[in-house]
């Protein structure tokens, strides 16, 4: 792949931008981010950055970029809702090294993301604000990037790294270096929360993450435990309906998901422990859930014995959780991964789509990830840095697709090798990634 907007494709021989040049799909088997099945051969076209129509191709201009799609499965490009793209490193790394290091090793991270067909991520906590500024301006591959910033979390919370033998900041205590760098934010009570979020959105957030229990990542924090009050909560989604935004909390147990919920809190992140009675209540509500399944199929290497009964807990929680969305009809579903200091596991992040099978047909998994990502996305309002429909495959929306070879519908494995299988990719009109293109 190559990045856009670089010297080398910036114009094309008519004086155009790469990014104006029109691409044509024809012979196309569309999936469109909403449907259960595919369409019959049809050719989409993109011109400067969106899809114009998808049916014909009398209006292509005659500088179009034709792509032979030869039956292959056309899809809107994917989303990950929640993605750690800068969180990379180990916590040992992040440790011992600045902000710098951690620029760099996110912008590799991104290029592969990219790689994998994820042409949007929403990152659910991390300093991405520059690396997404890096990736607009065509610095640097990558997928847009909806950015939290850093995770909003309390005194020994889920996000709270402050070494054991740190004094507290009662007594003068120092930050950790993840909320010197901006990863994290560490806060209690009603006026930090408020100073935190008004800050956070000021950066450039399109949305605030909280973390309202314990995590399978951290040490101090079981799952069972609820964090931040009510009026914390209410706060911080009072600061972002202000801004008209919403916030999002990473939350396992049923207490910590009811109090979000009635909170105004519009996405659920996990929410493994769930009960019915709460599920119920998120769909009354009209709240999304945004679960992961990839880390938590086996536990990762060295954990800590306190850690690994986490993450045991989080497994066995996943069966019990779909069963009950499934039998309550609740559809609501978005599609992450939640990959922290693993980039081998994000190069194998499309294994995802396989292990959702147990649960849910394909067509359900690729809206998932698609469509109904898209509309979660959404929620971010006037905050959207990237105004205009993502996931979806029709006119007027943002041009991000993919060309498989391989029908993911009937078997979602196909995506599991993207070096060989993703045979187009684009984002926002852009060609980044032709394999039927003399092996480019």
């Amino acid at each position: 792949m190559s990045a856009p907007n670089t010297p080398e494709a910036a114009s094309t021989a008519d004086g155009t931008t790469a990014s104006q040049r029109a691409v044509l799909f024809s012979g196309a088997r569309v999936f469109d981010g909403r449907s259960d099945e595919l369409t019959g051969p049809t050719s989409v076209l993109i011109v400067d950055g969106k899809i114009v129509s998808v049916h014909g191709s009398e209006d292509a201009p005659s500088d179009a970029l034709v792509i032979d799609a030869d039956g292959r499965t056309l899809t809107p490009g994917f989303i990950d809702a929640h993605a750690h793209v800068m969180l990379q490193p180990t916590l040992t790394e992040l440790a011992g090294t600045d902000l710098a290091f951690s620029g760099l090793y996110g912008a590799s991270m991104a290029k592969l993301y990219l790689s994998r067909g994820y042409t949007t991520i929403r990152d659910t906590g991390g300093n991405t604000f520059s690396l997404k500024k890096a990736i607009d301006a065509g610095m640097t591959e990558g997928p847009r990037i909806f950015p939290s910033g850093p995770i909003i979390s309390q005194t020994a919370g889920h996000g709270d790294f402050t070494p054991a033998a740190e004094p507290s900041r009662l007594v003068g205590g120092n930050r950790d270096n993840m909320q010197r760098d901006g990863h994290l934010l560490v806060v209690d009570g009603v006026p930090e929360m408020l100073q935190a979020v008004r800050y956070v959105l000021g950066r450039g957030a399109s949305q605030i993450k909280l973390a309202v229990s314990g995590g399978c990542a951290s040490e101090r924090d079981p799952l069972d435990i609820t964090e931040f009050t009510a009026e914390e909560i209410e706060a911080a989604v009072r600061v972002a309906g202000d801004w008209n935004t919403y916030v999002l909390t990473h939350v396992y147990n049923t207490s910590g998901v009811r109090r979000a919920v009635e909170a105004g809190v519009r996405t659920i992140e996990h929410a493994n422990l769930i009960d019915s009675e709460t599920l119920q209540l998120m769909k009354d509500r009209g709240v999304w859930l945004s679960p992961q399944v990839s880390v938590y199929v086996q536990d990762p290497p060295g954990l800590a014995p306190s850690t690994a009964k986490k993450f045991a807990q989080a497994r066995e929680g996943l069966d019990t959780l779909f069963t009950l969305a499934k039998k309550s009809g609740f559809d609501r579903i978005g599609f992450g991964s939640d990959i922290i200091s693993a980039p081998g596991t994000i190069a194998k992040i499309n294994e995802e789509f396989v292990h959702r099978t147990k649960w849910f047909a394909p067509a359900e998994i690729l809206r998932q990830a698609t469509g109904n990502n898209g509309k979660m996305l959404a929620l971010a309002g006037p905050r959207n840095p990237y105004p205009g429909a993502l996931g979806v495959i029709e006119p007027g929306a943002l041009a991000d697709v993919l060309l498989i070879d391989g029908d993911p519908l009937e078997d979602p494995s196909v995506l599991t090798d993207p070096e060989r299988n993703l045979a187009v990719i684009v984002k926002d009109g852009q060609v980044v990634k032709n394999l039927l293109d003399d092996g480019k």
